[in-house]
């Protein structure tokens, strides 16, 4: 029965002082114009703005600049990018008179002498392979930057790190069942097995993205799989992930071992929470695998997880050790280019429509977390702790230079 007491609140000495009103203020929308260069790094061929976003940011009166063969690598033409109303440029220096560019790989530094004061440079950091002079250049020229390898989305995901991971996941597979066709010189096996023919025995070293959607395609295919990752929990996760029970182990040398000697494919996914991957699979785990078995180090971006591992490209990705084919390309994202640059698009298309609703890019980093979570300087200011303390640059609190405004 409802209590007929009068109920009281509890009042702190705090709530009861005077409240500064906030009011909202209203946006103003605000026509973006957006360069795509054309990506120089060595095995990069993803774009991040496919033909159909381009089509649908133009009919909401952002102006788009796309550098000739952009889009090239990832099977969509000039005329494609034409058709949706992007304006194509044959010459860099006038795609980096928009006032955003958007690009996948980090510029570079010639790229960076193109840019110029109050930018907003919208790309990956890839923190690991820059050095102070990168950090310098950028402050140099009072642009904002900002990472989207570190963006993050309402759920507290970063969605392009998400969606780069289950696409390597599902390719390495892929490439690991095309490397032990005899068309590559490897054991003749299929990935699966048919009937009367017992399965391949498939090795997962890591359960997280790149391990869940390995593991996924795996499955699909028929192989028999065995899961391993240092956290428990993180396993306890993907069983629940993917709706059926599969061997899994938290990492042991031995049971490692054993289960190394038995696999017709190891797919190496393991990503350490701050610096160089950690190699678990020793030299010699590799010598005591089966002749013509295979490796695909996902993690060579970050090190390896393979003491046997080497960084291969697109062009010769294979190389032998102890009788063990290794698959070491960086970046196999860029491997399925188009299916890449759809989902990188996917994610870009909607941020700038948004920001464009919100008064720009420079307006909604003020009310976007996500966001600011990518952003690693603002007109030139360093903005990032860990950035600056670890190359020894001057930083500053973001929040407290958006209040200074």
């Amino acid at each position: 029965m409802a209590s007929n007491q009068p109920q009281f609140l509890s009042f702190s000495s705090e709530t009861l002082l005077p409240q500064e009103e906030r009011l909202e203020i209203g946006r103003k929308k605000k026509d973006l114009f957006i360069g795509i260069p054309k990506e120089t790094e060595y095995m990069e061929k993803r774009i991040a703005l496919a033909p159909d976003a381009v089509d649908v940011l133009v009919r909401n009166g952002h102006q788009v600049r796309v550098e000739s063969g952009a889009g090239t690598d990832a099977s969509f033409s000039d005329q494609d990018y034409s058709d949706a109303g992007a304006e194509i440029c044959y010459e860099p220096k006038k795609i980096f008179e928009a006032q955003t560019i958007l690009k996948v790989h980090p510029p570079t530094l010639k790229e960076i002498e193109l840019l110029h004061s109050k930018q907003t440079l919208i790309s990956a950091l890839q923190l690991k392979i820059q050095d102070e002079r990168y950090f310098k250049a950028l402050m140099g020229k009072n642009v904002s930057a900002i990472a989207f390898d570190y963006m993050m989305d309402d759920d507290g995901i970063m969605p392009v790190v998400r969606s780069m991971s289950e696409i390597a996941g599902n390719t390495a597979i892929l490439i690991a069942a095309e490397l032990m066709s005899n068309a590559n010189n490897g054991k003749g096996l299929m990935l699966g097995g048919v009937s009367g023919v017992g399965p391949t025995d498939v090795v997962i070293l890591g359960a997280g993205t790149v391990g869940e959607f390995a593991c996924r395609a795996a499955i699909g295919l028929g192989a028999q799989v065995k899961v391993f990752d240092k956290s428990l929990t993180r396993l306890r996760r993907l069983q629940n992930d993917i709706h059926q029970r599969i061997a899994t182990s938290v990492v042991q040398p031995k049971v490692l071992e054993k289960a190394l000697k038995r696999a017709d494919v190891v797919i190496g996914a393991i990503r350490a929470d701050e610096g160089r991957t950690p190699s678990i699979v020793t030299e010699e785990m590799v010598q005591q695998m089966k002749a013509g078995s295979v490796i695909v180090d996902v993690s060579i971006d970050h090190g390896g997880c393979f003491e046997t591992s080497e960084i291969t490209t697109h062009e010769h990705p294979t190389f032998r050790k102890f009788e063990v084919i290794h698959y070491g390309v960086p970046n196999i994202a860029s491997r399925v280019a188009r299916t890449a640059s759809l989902s990188l698009s996917n994610i870009f298309m909607p941020i700038l429509l948004n920001a464009g609703d919100q008064g720009g890019i420079d307006a909604m980093v003020r009310f976007n977390k996500g966001l600011r979570h990518g952003l690693y300087m603002y007109n030139g200011v360093l903005t990032n702790k860990g950035i600056g303390e670890w190359y020894k640059l001057p930083w500053k609190n973001l929040d407290l230079l958006l209040a200074a405004l």
